[in-house]
């Protein structure tokens, strides 16, 4: 009996909680400190706010921690508002950024700006908005090498998810796709197989939820959360970034060393062999398919439904 039910679960989702939100965080920059927030409302591209900036080359080429992570030292604030679902941006509304030894750059969010073409993160190319000349001078200086913040034209520009892992979805400057979700019991695994513990904000994940057993977001195929529903299309393999202290800027071997052992595409037995490590689950949300402006919130405390798995991580997209 006890295994038919979890058969049935496994179909047609589980009428408990698999999980609960434990924190949702928000990357207004690219590859800058995230903001930790209580709710986060989703857009057809990810969270409201996220991933909507970047700092470019003189090239329009992204810059990212892989390269610059004096980044990681870039602080991010918006207003309290900003995250809830019925708050616009007026003429006192600022993006406000702060870096060790500079002084505060603010960034309105509500002005006009000029549209600058050639901007490049990964694969896609196309225009963005010029933060202006103020922005600039901040991050040459800061970079020590010539730089602009742009934010995504969403009124003209569409970056379009990997159609190989989820077709008609789009996001803005994240890697590749607009959520990532990852779990405590993951971390805490891991953890245990450290020196030295490490924080959440190594893997930068959008939703972090708790009460599951470590990796179990690997099989999750289809979630629900607050009626919304994603997928996990893709284990999220990792770059150099997890490698790096938040606090400091500077790179180490881990987790990747220990993450090879026991989390290698050869250690999980997965059918792409590129000698990569894996720790969280690239989602999409079906809602925002049809989404013109912003769907619903998700928030902290909510519980999290798996309505479908995949049968291993095996059978995981990668």
């Amino acid at each position: 009996m006890e295994k038919a039910s979890s058969i049935l679960a496994s179909i047609f989702g589980s009428r408990e909680s698999a999980a609960t939100v434990a924190s949702i965080f928000v990357y207004p920059i690219k590859s800058c400190r995230g903001i930790s927030v209580p709710e986060a409302c989703v857009t057809s591209t990810g969270l409201r706010w996220d991933r909507q900036w970047l700092v470019v080359n003189s090239n329009g080429r992204a810059y990212t921690q892989r390269v610059e992570p004096k980044l990681a030292l870039v602080e991010v604030e918006l207003p309290m508002d900003a995250f809830r679902e019925d708050w616009e941006p007026n003429d006192i509304s600022y993006m406000v950024i702060k870096a060790p030894e500079m002084e505060t750059l603010k960034i309105p969010l509500n002005r006009v700006c000029d549209v600058i073409n050639d901007i490049s993160v990964w694969e896609w190319s196309g225009s963005a908005l010029d933060e202006g000349n103020e922005a600039c001078e901040w991050f040459t200086k800061y970079l020590e090498k010539p730089s602009r913040l742009v934010r995504f034209n969403t009124a003209s520009e569409i970056r379009a998810v990997d159609p190989n892992y989820a077709q008609g979805y789009s996001t803005v400057f994240s890697d590749g796709f607009p959520f990532l979700l990852a779990s405590q019991g993951s971390l805490n695994a891991l953890n245990e197989l450290l020196e030295e513990p490490l924080p959440i904000n190594r893997f930068r994940a959008n939703i972090l939820v708790d009460g599951c057993d470590p990796f179990s977001e690997d099989l999750w195929k289809e979630i629900k959360i607050n009626k919304l529903t994603f997928y996990g299309v893709k284990l999220c393999s990792r770059c150099k970034v997890p490698t790096i202290d938040q606090n400091t800027g500077t790179a180490g071997n881990e987790p990747t060393q220990t993450l090879m052992r026991f989390r290698s595409d050869h250690a999980l037995h997965l059918k792409k062999k590129q000698g990569k490590v894996f720790f969280g689950q690239n989602l999409v949300c079906k809602d925002s398919l049809s989404a013109t402006g912003r769907v619903k919130a998700v928030a902290v405390g909510d519980p999290v439904f798996v309505q479908q798995k995949f049968s291993s991580s095996a059978d995981a997209p990668v």
